[in-house]
């Protein structure tokens, strides 16, 4: 039965997320009491193996247990010493573990723009916060016209990021939309797109500032559901339709290397004409594979 299979999974989930949450804690605390950065950087090398191997666990669970439909489309000569940004549509919570499938060991430990609020998540929150991901505040327009300083949170945490990226390979995954896609969200905020959210340049435009130099380019890729709606817990039930997960490579172009996006609005608008370009192509060969309403 789909409902026993869905428990099931949840208790691997559980069980799994439980049993590297030992060595999870153990590790951040000493990461706190290490006196000097080299050591910490110790520490946080040990936390991304932990993470590493709390993937991989899941991955084989999720192949053998649950079997997704999964497609994938990557291209060759990627590698774990590499950096990159990973820019990709966003449909469910199930992405993230599409994207995992598809790119798990292929690239470096992945890092995620996170809300705020999965902080609170036990053992994973503090997974997110130990391996320094980097947690925007997702302000309110209103709330950003009366205080303009508060964008300077998120500039900072991204900041952060792509400082200590310069020493270790990375994976920069950012869902572009900001929040998962539904057509409600879609006809609240006008998108002129059938299928996609409208993206949002200025976390994507800030990497490719801070680290653009060292980056070996950009991931950019397109999720697709046979299932007009899908869910995790579906998912986890082993119900989920065909799914299609496209990655290709891009370079990243030369004048990306001298923006300054929020000082300048020649350069913004740049920005927003060359990601709009890139959710033209993704609308299109969403349009060409399925129908999401």
């Amino acid at each position: 039965m789909p409902i026993v299979k869905g428990v099931v999974s949840c208790l691997l989930l559980t069980i799994n997320t439980l049993f590297w949450g030992v060595p999870l804690i153990t590790l951040t605390l000493l990461k706190l009491l290490m006196p000097t950065q080299a050591l910490k950087n110790v520490m946080l090398k040990g936390l991304n193996a932990v993470a590493l191997h709390w993937i991989d666990v899941n991955l084989w669970w999720m192949r053998h247990w649950l079997k997704p439909p999964l497609t994938a489309e990557v291209p060759k000569g990627l590698s774990p010493n590499q950096w990159w940004l990973v820019i990709s549509n966003h449909r469910s919570w199930t992405d993230i573990f599409m994207l995992f499938m598809a790119l798990h060991r292929r690239i470096p430990m992945p890092r995620f723009f996170l809300k705020t609020q999965l902080i609170w998540i036990p053992i994973v929150g503090l997974a997110f916060w130990a391996l320094e991901f980097p947690f925007m505040r997702r302000y309110s327009r209103e709330q950003m016209e009366k205080n303009p300083k508060l964008a300077d949170i998120d500039r900072r945490a991204t900041e952060r990021m792509c400082r200590r990226a310069r020493h270790h390979p990375i994976a920069i995954f950012n869902f572009v939309e900001g929040t998962r896609f539904t057509p409600a969200k879609r006809d609240a905020q006008q998108s002129p797109y059938r299928h996609l959210l409208r993206p949002k340049a200025g976390g994507v435009a800030q990497v490719l500032n801070l680290l653009g130099d060292q980056l070996d380019g950009i991931l950019d890729i397109t999720i697709s559901y046979a299932n007009p709606n899908p869910t995790f817990w579906g998912f986890l039930c082993g119900q989920e339709a065909p799914i299609t997960l496209t990655a290709r490579r891009l370079e990243v172009p030369v004048w990306m290397l001298d923006t300054h996006y929020h000082a300048q609005p020649q350069h913004k608008e740049r920005f927003h004409a060359w990601i709009n370009a890139l959710w033209q192509e993704k609308e299109a060969l969403l349009d060409r594979r399925t129908n999401h309403d």
